[in-house]
Protein backbone atom coordinates (compact mmCIF):
# COMPACT_ATOMS: atom_id res chain seq x y z
CA UNK A 1 0.00 0.00 0.00
CA UNK A 2 1.05 3.57 -0.62
CA UNK A 3 2.41 4.91 2.71
CA UNK A 4 1.19 8.41 1.90
CA UNK A 5 -2.40 7.20 1.55
CA UNK A 6 -2.17 5.18 4.76
CA UNK A 7 -0.74 8.14 6.66
CA UNK A 8 -3.44 10.44 5.27
CA UNK A 9 -6.23 8.06 6.33
CA UNK A 10 -4.84 7.74 9.86
CA UNK A 11 -4.34 11.50 10.14
CA UNK A 12 -7.95 12.24 9.14
CA UNK A 13 -9.14 9.59 11.56
CA UNK A 14 -7.28 11.16 14.46
CA UNK A 15 -8.52 14.62 13.60
CA UNK A 16 -12.03 13.20 14.07
CA UNK A 17 -11.07 11.76 17.46
CA UNK A 18 -9.56 15.05 18.60
CA UNK A 19 -12.68 16.89 17.48
CA UNK A 20 -14.83 14.57 19.61
CA UNK A 21 -12.39 15.01 22.49
CA UNK A 22 -12.68 18.79 22.26
CA UNK A 23 -16.48 18.71 22.34
CA UNK A 24 -16.74 16.22 25.20
CA UNK A 25 -14.07 17.78 27.42
CA UNK A 26 -15.67 21.21 27.63
CA UNK A 27 -17.11 22.19 31.02
CA UNK A 28 -15.72 19.09 32.70
CA UNK A 29 -15.25 18.76 36.44
CA UNK A 30 -12.68 16.73 38.34
CA UNK A 31 -15.25 13.91 38.62
CA UNK A 32 -16.16 13.84 34.92
CA UNK A 33 -12.99 11.94 34.05
CA UNK A 34 -14.07 9.05 36.32
CA UNK A 35 -17.88 8.99 36.01
CA UNK A 36 -18.83 10.88 32.83
CA UNK A 37 -21.26 12.74 35.12
CA UNK A 38 -23.42 9.57 34.85
CA UNK A 39 -25.24 11.01 31.83
CA UNK A 40 -24.18 8.66 29.01
CA UNK A 41 -27.00 7.43 26.70
CA UNK A 42 -27.27 3.66 27.12
CA UNK A 43 -27.31 2.96 23.38
CA UNK A 44 -24.00 4.80 22.91
CA UNK A 45 -22.43 2.81 25.74
CA UNK A 46 -23.73 -0.47 24.26
CA UNK A 47 -22.44 0.28 20.78
CA UNK A 48 -19.10 1.64 21.98
CA UNK A 49 -18.49 -1.38 24.20
CA UNK A 50 -18.49 -3.59 21.10
CA UNK A 51 -15.26 -1.99 19.92
CA UNK A 52 -13.69 -2.08 23.37
CA UNK A 53 -14.56 -5.77 23.79
CA UNK A 54 -13.38 -6.85 20.36
CA UNK A 55 -10.24 -4.75 19.94
CA UNK A 56 -7.46 -5.57 17.51
CA UNK A 57 -7.29 -9.11 18.84
CA UNK A 58 -10.66 -9.99 17.35
CA UNK A 59 -10.04 -7.98 14.20
CA UNK A 60 -6.82 -9.79 13.30
CA UNK A 61 -6.40 -12.84 15.48
CA UNK A 62 -9.89 -14.40 15.34
CA UNK A 63 -10.05 -14.68 11.51
CA UNK A 64 -6.54 -16.12 11.44
CA UNK A 65 -7.22 -18.58 14.25
CA UNK A 66 -9.91 -20.23 12.11
CA UNK A 67 -7.07 -22.03 10.34
CA UNK A 68 -5.90 -23.56 13.62
CA UNK A 69 -9.13 -24.31 15.48
CA UNK A 70 -12.04 -23.91 13.04
CA UNK A 71 -15.05 -22.10 14.54
CA UNK A 72 -14.41 -23.56 18.00
CA UNK A 73 -13.92 -20.04 19.34
CA UNK A 74 -17.66 -19.49 18.77
CA UNK A 75 -18.29 -21.96 21.61
CA UNK A 76 -16.61 -19.40 23.88
CA UNK A 77 -18.76 -16.64 22.37
CA UNK A 78 -21.94 -18.62 23.14
CA UNK A 79 -20.73 -18.84 26.73
CA UNK A 80 -20.47 -15.06 26.77
CA UNK A 81 -24.27 -14.80 26.72
CA UNK A 82 -24.55 -16.57 30.08
CA UNK A 83 -21.80 -14.38 31.50
CA UNK A 84 -23.41 -11.13 30.40
CA UNK A 85 -26.76 -12.24 31.82
CA UNK A 86 -25.05 -12.80 35.18
CA UNK A 87 -23.43 -9.36 35.02
CA UNK A 88 -26.74 -7.66 34.24
CA UNK A 89 -28.69 -9.43 36.97
CA UNK A 90 -26.11 -9.83 39.75
CA UNK A 91 -23.17 -7.42 39.47
CA UNK A 92 -24.70 -4.27 37.95
CA UNK A 93 -27.43 -4.02 40.63
CA UNK A 94 -24.71 -4.34 43.29
CA UNK A 95 -22.54 -1.60 41.78
CA UNK A 96 -25.44 0.80 41.33
CA UNK A 97 -26.82 0.15 44.81
CA UNK A 98 -23.44 1.01 46.35
CA UNK A 99 -23.00 3.98 43.95
CA UNK A 100 -19.43 2.89 43.18
CA UNK A 101 -16.84 4.77 41.14
CA UNK A 102 -14.28 1.97 41.42
CA UNK A 103 -15.95 -1.44 41.57
CA UNK A 104 -13.19 -2.73 43.87
CA UNK A 105 -14.44 -0.50 46.69
CA UNK A 106 -16.95 -3.30 47.29
CA UNK A 107 -14.15 -5.56 48.50
CA UNK A 108 -13.20 -3.11 51.25
CA UNK A 109 -16.74 -2.99 52.56
CA UNK A 110 -17.09 -6.76 52.37
CA UNK A 111 -13.70 -8.02 53.57
CA UNK A 112 -11.33 -5.22 54.48
CA UNK A 113 -8.33 -3.15 53.43
CA UNK A 114 -6.02 -5.89 52.10
CA UNK A 115 -8.73 -7.62 50.09
CA UNK A 116 -9.61 -4.28 48.51
CA UNK A 117 -6.02 -3.52 47.54
CA UNK A 118 -5.48 -7.07 46.26
CA UNK A 119 -8.50 -6.86 43.97
CA UNK A 120 -7.45 -3.48 42.56
CA UNK A 121 -3.86 -4.67 42.09
CA UNK A 122 -4.87 -7.74 40.10
CA UNK A 123 -7.11 -5.63 37.87
CA UNK A 124 -4.24 -3.22 37.17
CA UNK A 125 -1.88 -6.12 36.47
CA UNK A 126 -4.30 -7.96 34.22
CA UNK A 127 -5.50 -4.94 32.28
CA UNK A 128 -2.00 -3.59 31.76
CA UNK A 129 -0.80 -6.91 30.35
CA UNK A 130 -3.93 -7.71 28.35
CA UNK A 131 -4.38 -4.30 26.78
CA UNK A 132 -0.68 -3.90 26.05
CA UNK A 133 -0.80 -7.23 24.26
CA UNK A 134 -3.77 -6.04 22.19
CA UNK A 135 -2.07 -2.78 21.24
CA UNK A 136 1.15 -4.66 20.48
CA UNK A 137 -0.68 -6.73 17.87
CA UNK A 138 -2.08 -3.68 16.09
CA UNK A 139 1.13 -1.68 16.43
CA UNK A 140 2.97 -4.55 14.72
CA UNK A 141 0.57 -4.37 11.77
CA UNK A 142 0.83 -0.59 11.47
CA UNK A 143 4.60 -0.97 11.61
CA UNK A 144 4.45 -3.40 8.71
CA UNK A 145 2.16 -1.37 6.46
CA UNK A 146 3.31 2.15 7.31
CA UNK A 147 6.15 2.90 9.67
CA UNK A 148 8.73 0.50 8.18
CA UNK A 149 8.37 2.20 4.81
CA UNK A 150 8.93 5.57 6.49
CA UNK A 151 12.06 4.32 8.26
CA UNK A 152 10.50 4.75 11.72
CA UNK A 153 11.57 2.09 14.28
CA UNK A 154 8.99 0.10 16.24
CA UNK A 155 9.58 1.86 19.55
CA UNK A 156 8.93 5.26 17.97
CA UNK A 157 5.69 4.09 16.33
CA UNK A 158 4.51 2.69 19.68
CA UNK A 159 5.40 5.96 21.39
CA UNK A 160 3.31 7.81 18.81
CA UNK A 161 0.44 5.35 19.33
CA UNK A 162 0.19 5.67 23.11
CA UNK A 163 0.99 9.39 22.97
CA UNK A 164 -2.02 10.06 20.75
CA UNK A 165 -4.27 8.09 23.11
CA UNK A 166 -3.03 10.17 26.03
CA UNK A 167 -3.69 13.39 24.14
CA UNK A 168 -7.34 12.82 23.38
CA UNK A 169 -8.31 11.24 26.73
CA UNK A 170 -6.34 13.26 29.31
CA UNK A 171 -9.10 15.83 29.90
CA UNK A 172 -12.48 14.22 29.29
CA UNK A 173 -11.59 10.69 30.44
CA UNK A 174 -14.48 8.24 30.36
CA UNK A 175 -16.87 10.86 28.96
CA UNK A 176 -14.66 11.23 25.89
CA UNK A 177 -14.10 7.48 25.64
CA UNK A 178 -17.85 6.70 25.48
CA UNK A 179 -18.14 8.90 22.38
CA UNK A 180 -14.84 8.01 20.68
CA UNK A 181 -15.53 4.31 21.15
CA UNK A 182 -18.82 4.75 19.31
CA UNK A 183 -17.00 6.18 16.30
CA UNK A 184 -14.32 3.52 16.48
CA UNK A 185 -16.83 0.68 16.73
CA UNK A 186 -18.56 1.98 13.62
CA UNK A 187 -15.34 1.96 11.63
CA UNK A 188 -14.39 -1.49 12.88
CA UNK A 189 -17.73 -3.06 11.96
CA UNK A 190 -17.84 -1.24 8.63
CA UNK A 191 -14.37 -2.62 7.89
CA UNK A 192 -15.24 -6.27 8.56
CA UNK A 193 -18.50 -6.12 6.57
CA UNK A 194 -16.78 -4.35 3.67
CA UNK A 195 -13.92 -6.86 3.66
CA UNK A 196 -16.39 -9.78 3.58
CA UNK A 197 -18.16 -8.23 0.59
CA UNK A 198 -14.93 -7.46 -1.26
CA UNK A 199 -13.48 -10.94 -0.69
CA UNK A 200 -16.75 -12.43 -1.94
CA UNK A 201 -16.53 -10.35 -5.09
CA UNK A 202 -12.96 -11.56 -5.66
CA UNK A 203 -14.26 -15.14 -5.32
CA UNK A 204 -17.11 -14.32 -7.77
CA UNK A 205 -19.94 -14.85 -5.30
CA UNK A 206 -23.24 -13.80 -6.88
CA UNK A 207 -25.32 -13.27 -3.74
CA UNK A 208 -25.69 -13.82 0.00
CA UNK A 209 -26.59 -17.47 -0.50
CA UNK A 210 -23.17 -18.13 -2.02
CA UNK A 211 -21.42 -16.47 0.92
CA UNK A 212 -23.41 -18.64 3.31
CA UNK A 213 -22.86 -21.78 1.28
CA UNK A 214 -19.10 -21.21 0.94
CA UNK A 215 -18.67 -20.76 4.69
CA UNK A 216 -20.91 -23.63 5.83
CA UNK A 217 -19.44 -26.14 3.35
CA UNK A 218 -15.89 -25.43 4.47
CA UNK A 219 -14.54 -27.86 7.08
CA UNK A 220 -13.10 -24.92 9.03
CA UNK A 221 -16.63 -23.75 9.90
CA UNK A 222 -17.09 -26.65 12.33
CA UNK A 223 -18.37 -25.09 15.57
CA UNK A 224 -18.71 -27.89 18.11
CA UNK A 225 -16.02 -30.18 19.50
CA UNK A 226 -17.26 -32.96 21.78
CA UNK A 227 -13.87 -34.57 22.57
CA UNK A 228 -13.70 -34.22 26.38
CA UNK A 229 -9.91 -34.42 26.41
CA UNK A 230 -9.41 -31.56 23.95
CA UNK A 231 -8.85 -28.01 25.12
CA UNK A 232 -11.52 -26.90 22.62
CA UNK A 233 -14.25 -29.22 23.96
CA UNK A 234 -17.70 -27.53 23.86
CA UNK A 235 -18.43 -27.69 27.57
CA UNK A 236 -14.96 -26.40 28.47
CA UNK A 237 -15.27 -23.55 25.98
CA UNK A 238 -18.87 -22.62 26.85
CA UNK A 239 -18.34 -22.57 30.60
CA UNK A 240 -14.98 -20.84 30.19
CA UNK A 241 -16.64 -18.22 27.97
CA UNK A 242 -19.19 -17.47 30.69
CA UNK A 243 -16.53 -17.08 33.37
CA UNK A 244 -14.19 -15.12 31.08
CA UNK A 245 -17.03 -12.67 30.49
CA UNK A 246 -17.82 -12.34 34.17
CA UNK A 247 -14.23 -11.54 35.10
CA UNK A 248 -13.08 -9.63 31.98
CA UNK A 249 -16.24 -7.50 31.89
CA UNK A 250 -18.14 -7.76 35.16
CA UNK A 251 -15.10 -7.65 37.44
CA UNK A 252 -13.15 -5.29 35.20
CA UNK A 253 -13.07 -1.59 36.00
CA UNK A 254 -12.47 -0.77 32.33
CA UNK A 255 -15.71 -2.30 31.06
CA UNK A 256 -17.83 -1.55 34.10
CA UNK A 257 -16.77 2.10 34.21
CA UNK A 258 -18.64 2.61 30.93
CA UNK A 259 -21.76 0.92 32.29
CA UNK A 260 -21.63 3.04 35.43
CA UNK A 261 -21.83 6.21 33.32
CA UNK A 262 -25.45 5.32 32.41
CA UNK A 263 -28.18 7.29 34.15
CA UNK A 264 -29.64 4.35 36.11
CA UNK A 265 -29.60 0.58 36.53
CA UNK A 266 -32.39 0.10 33.99
CA UNK A 267 -30.40 1.81 31.25
CA UNK A 268 -27.27 -0.14 32.21
CA UNK A 269 -29.08 -3.48 31.96
CA UNK A 270 -30.68 -2.49 28.64
CA UNK A 271 -27.21 -1.61 27.40
CA UNK A 272 -25.89 -5.02 28.45
CA UNK A 273 -28.69 -6.89 26.67
CA UNK A 274 -28.25 -5.23 23.28
CA UNK A 275 -24.49 -5.30 23.60
CA UNK A 276 -24.64 -9.09 24.03
CA UNK A 277 -26.84 -9.62 20.97
CA UNK A 278 -24.64 -7.50 18.72
CA UNK A 279 -21.42 -9.01 20.07
CA UNK A 280 -22.48 -12.58 19.19
CA UNK A 281 -23.40 -11.56 15.64
CA UNK A 282 -20.18 -9.61 15.13
CA UNK A 283 -17.97 -12.45 16.37
CA UNK A 284 -19.67 -14.81 13.92
CA UNK A 285 -18.93 -12.34 11.11
CA UNK A 286 -15.25 -12.30 12.06
CA UNK A 287 -15.11 -16.10 11.99
CA UNK A 288 -16.89 -16.18 8.63
CA UNK A 289 -14.37 -13.66 7.35
CA UNK A 290 -11.62 -16.03 8.48
CA UNK A 291 -12.98 -18.85 6.29
CA UNK A 292 -13.26 -16.48 3.33
CA UNK A 293 -9.69 -15.30 3.80
CA UNK A 294 -8.37 -18.88 3.71
CA UNK A 295 -10.51 -19.65 0.66
CA UNK A 296 -9.19 -16.54 -1.06
CA UNK A 297 -5.56 -17.43 -0.30
CA UNK A 298 -6.04 -21.01 -1.53
CA UNK A 299 -7.83 -19.90 -4.69
CA UNK A 300 -5.12 -17.35 -5.54
CA UNK A 301 -2.25 -19.68 -4.63
CA UNK A 302 -1.04 -17.43 -1.81
CA UNK A 303 1.12 -19.06 0.88
CA UNK A 304 -0.43 -19.03 4.35
CA UNK A 305 1.88 -17.28 6.89
CA UNK A 306 3.35 -19.37 9.70
CA UNK A 307 1.73 -17.00 12.21
CA UNK A 308 -2.01 -16.95 11.57
CA UNK A 309 -2.25 -13.41 13.01
CA UNK A 310 -0.44 -12.24 9.88
CA UNK A 311 -2.95 -13.66 7.36
CA UNK A 312 -5.50 -10.83 7.31
CA UNK A 313 -2.90 -8.02 7.28
CA UNK A 314 -0.94 -9.79 4.53
CA UNK A 315 -3.94 -10.19 2.23
CA UNK A 316 -5.41 -6.75 2.95
CA UNK A 317 -2.22 -4.81 2.32
CA UNK A 318 -0.55 -6.84 -0.42
CA UNK A 319 -3.28 -8.64 -2.36
CA UNK A 320 -6.61 -6.86 -1.94
CA UNK A 321 -7.61 -3.71 -3.83
CA UNK A 322 -6.52 -0.28 -2.63
CA UNK A 323 -10.05 0.38 -1.30
CA UNK A 324 -10.01 -2.82 0.75
CA UNK A 325 -6.57 -1.93 2.08
CA UNK A 326 -7.73 1.50 3.22
CA UNK A 327 -10.80 -0.03 4.87
CA UNK A 328 -8.52 -2.49 6.66
CA UNK A 329 -6.28 0.32 7.92
CA UNK A 330 -9.31 2.19 9.28
CA UNK A 331 -10.63 -0.95 10.95
CA UNK A 332 -7.35 -1.93 12.56
CA UNK A 333 -6.70 1.62 13.77
CA UNK A 334 -10.18 1.81 15.28
CA UNK A 335 -9.67 -1.61 16.86
CA UNK A 336 -6.46 -0.51 18.52
CA UNK A 337 -7.67 2.72 20.02
CA UNK A 338 -11.15 1.61 21.09
CA UNK A 339 -9.53 -0.79 23.54
CA UNK A 340 -6.49 1.20 24.64
CA UNK A 341 -8.16 4.55 25.36
CA UNK A 342 -10.67 3.10 27.82
CA UNK A 343 -7.94 1.01 29.43
CA UNK A 344 -5.79 4.05 30.20
CA UNK A 345 -8.83 5.78 31.68
CA UNK A 346 -9.77 2.75 33.80
CA UNK A 347 -6.22 2.18 35.06
CA UNK A 348 -5.99 5.84 36.02
CA UNK A 349 -9.36 5.66 37.79
CA UNK A 350 -8.49 2.52 39.72
CA UNK A 351 -5.10 3.78 40.87
CA UNK A 352 -6.43 7.20 41.87
CA UNK A 353 -9.48 5.88 43.71
CA UNK A 354 -8.21 2.55 45.05
CA UNK A 355 -4.59 3.31 45.95
CA UNK A 356 -4.17 7.07 46.21
CA UNK A 357 -7.72 7.50 47.58
CA UNK A 358 -7.86 11.01 46.15
CA UNK A 359 -11.53 11.44 47.04
CA UNK A 360 -10.70 10.93 50.72
CA UNK A 361 -7.24 12.40 51.08
CA UNK A 362 -6.96 15.36 48.71
CA UNK A 363 -8.92 18.60 48.27
CA UNK A 364 -10.80 19.24 45.03
CA UNK A 365 -8.17 21.54 43.52
CA UNK A 366 -5.36 18.93 43.80
CA UNK A 367 -7.24 15.98 42.33
CA UNK A 368 -6.91 17.05 38.70
CA UNK A 369 -3.14 17.48 38.97
CA UNK A 370 -2.71 14.09 40.62
CA UNK A 371 -4.99 12.40 38.11
CA UNK A 372 -3.07 13.86 35.15
CA UNK A 373 0.24 12.60 36.56
CA UNK A 374 -1.18 9.11 37.07
CA UNK A 375 -2.67 9.11 33.56
CA UNK A 376 0.71 10.01 32.07
CA UNK A 377 2.47 7.39 34.18
CA UNK A 378 0.20 4.59 32.96
CA UNK A 379 0.76 5.75 29.39
CA UNK A 380 4.47 5.16 29.99
CA UNK A 381 3.81 1.76 31.60
CA UNK A 382 1.79 0.66 28.57
CA UNK A 383 4.55 1.84 26.26
CA UNK A 384 7.19 -0.33 27.96
CA UNK A 385 4.84 -3.32 28.27
CA UNK A 386 4.17 -3.24 24.50
CA UNK A 387 7.90 -3.23 23.82
CA UNK A 388 8.31 -6.22 26.13
CA UNK A 389 5.68 -8.19 24.18
CA UNK A 390 7.46 -7.26 20.98
CA UNK A 391 10.38 -9.36 22.12
CA UNK A 392 8.65 -12.36 23.70
CA UNK A 393 5.33 -13.06 21.94
CA UNK A 394 5.36 -16.07 19.64
CA UNK A 395 1.78 -17.36 19.47
CA UNK A 396 -1.71 -16.35 18.44
CA UNK A 397 -2.58 -13.26 20.47
CA UNK A 398 -6.19 -14.34 21.06
CA UNK A 399 -4.85 -17.29 23.05
CA UNK A 400 -2.29 -15.17 24.88
CA UNK A 401 -4.95 -12.73 26.09
CA UNK A 402 -7.10 -15.51 27.56
CA UNK A 403 -4.11 -17.29 29.10
CA UNK A 404 -3.15 -14.09 30.89
CA UNK A 405 -6.76 -13.57 31.98
CA UNK A 406 -6.92 -17.09 33.38
CA UNK A 407 -4.09 -16.42 35.79
CA UNK A 408 -4.62 -12.76 36.70
CA UNK A 409 -8.42 -12.60 36.94
CA UNK A 410 -8.77 -15.87 38.89
CA UNK A 411 -8.20 -14.27 42.32
CA UNK A 412 -10.86 -11.64 41.50
CA UNK A 413 -13.31 -14.38 40.55
CA UNK A 414 -12.70 -16.14 43.86
CA UNK A 415 -13.00 -12.95 45.92
CA UNK A 416 -16.26 -11.76 44.38
CA UNK A 417 -17.81 -15.24 44.40
CA UNK A 418 -17.01 -15.64 48.08
CA UNK A 419 -18.34 -12.18 48.84
CA UNK A 420 -21.58 -12.56 46.90
CA UNK A 421 -22.52 -16.15 47.69
CA UNK A 422 -21.48 -16.48 51.33
CA UNK A 423 -21.95 -14.40 54.47
CA UNK A 424 -18.56 -15.41 55.83
CA UNK A 425 -15.75 -13.06 56.85
CA UNK A 426 -12.10 -13.74 56.04
CA UNK A 427 -8.75 -13.09 57.63
CA UNK A 428 -8.07 -10.01 55.58
CA UNK A 429 -4.25 -10.00 55.85
CA UNK A 430 -4.05 -13.51 54.38
CA UNK A 431 -5.86 -12.56 51.15
CA UNK A 432 -2.80 -11.22 49.22
CA UNK A 433 -0.93 -14.48 49.86
CA UNK A 434 -3.90 -16.55 48.70
CA UNK A 435 -4.16 -14.40 45.56
CA UNK A 436 -0.56 -15.28 44.67
CA UNK A 437 -0.81 -18.95 45.65
CA UNK A 438 -3.97 -19.72 43.62
CA UNK A 439 -2.46 -18.81 40.19
CA UNK A 440 0.80 -20.61 41.00
CA UNK A 441 -1.02 -23.83 41.95
CA UNK A 442 -3.21 -23.47 38.84
CA UNK A 443 -0.11 -23.20 36.67
CA UNK A 444 1.40 -26.36 38.17
CA UNK A 445 -1.83 -28.35 37.75
CA UNK A 446 -2.46 -27.05 34.22
CA UNK A 447 1.10 -27.81 33.11
CA UNK A 448 0.87 -31.43 34.32
CA UNK A 449 -2.82 -32.16 33.70
CA UNK A 450 -2.25 -34.52 30.75
CA UNK A 451 0.03 -36.73 32.86
CA UNK A 452 -2.03 -36.52 36.05
CA UNK A 453 -5.59 -36.70 34.66
CA UNK A 454 -5.56 -39.35 31.92
CA UNK A 455 -4.77 -37.03 29.02
CA UNK A 456 -7.06 -34.19 30.06
CA UNK A 457 -5.72 -30.87 28.71
CA UNK A 458 -6.63 -27.59 30.35
CA UNK A 459 -7.80 -24.77 28.10
CA UNK A 460 -9.33 -21.47 29.13
CA UNK A 461 -11.05 -23.24 32.05
CA UNK A 462 -7.84 -22.75 34.02
CA UNK A 463 -9.56 -19.50 35.04
CA UNK A 464 -12.30 -21.51 36.80
CA UNK A 465 -9.75 -23.67 38.62
CA UNK A 466 -7.89 -20.54 39.69
CA UNK A 467 -11.06 -18.93 41.04
CA UNK A 468 -12.06 -22.15 42.82
CA UNK A 469 -8.68 -22.43 44.54
CA UNK A 470 -9.01 -18.81 45.68
CA UNK A 471 -12.52 -19.50 46.97
CA UNK A 472 -11.31 -22.57 48.88
CA UNK A 473 -8.43 -20.62 50.38
CA UNK A 474 -10.80 -17.91 51.58
CA UNK A 475 -13.05 -20.57 53.12
CA UNK A 476 -10.13 -22.23 54.92
CA UNK A 477 -8.90 -18.90 56.29
CA UNK A 478 -12.35 -17.59 57.19
CA UNK A 479 -12.94 -15.94 60.54
CA UNK A 480 -14.46 -18.24 63.11
CA UNK A 481 -16.51 -16.34 65.67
Amino acid sequence: MNPTIVLSVITIYFLMLFLISWFTSRKVTSETFFTGDRQSPWFLVAFGMIGASLSGVTFISVPGEVGNSNFFYFQVVLGYTLGYFTIAKVLLPLYYRLNLVSIYSYLEDRFGFWSYKTGAFFFILSRTLGSSLRVFLVASVLQLILFDSLGIPFWVSVLITVGLIWLYTHRGGIKTVVWTDTLQTFFMLAAVVTCIILVGEELSFAGMSEYFSAVTRDSRSEIFNWDWKAGTNFFKQFISGAFITIVMTGLDQDMMQKNLTCKNIGDAQKNMFWFTVILVIVNFLFLALGVLLYLYAETKGISIPAKTDELFPLLATQHFSAVAGIIFVLGITAAAYSSADSTLTALTTSFCIDFLEIERKYPQEKRVTIRKKVHLAFTAVMFFAILAFYWINDQSVINSVFIIAGYTYGPLLGLYSFGLFTNLKVKDRVVPYLAVAAPLITFVISSNSEDWFWGYKFGFEALILNGLLMFMGLFIFRKRN
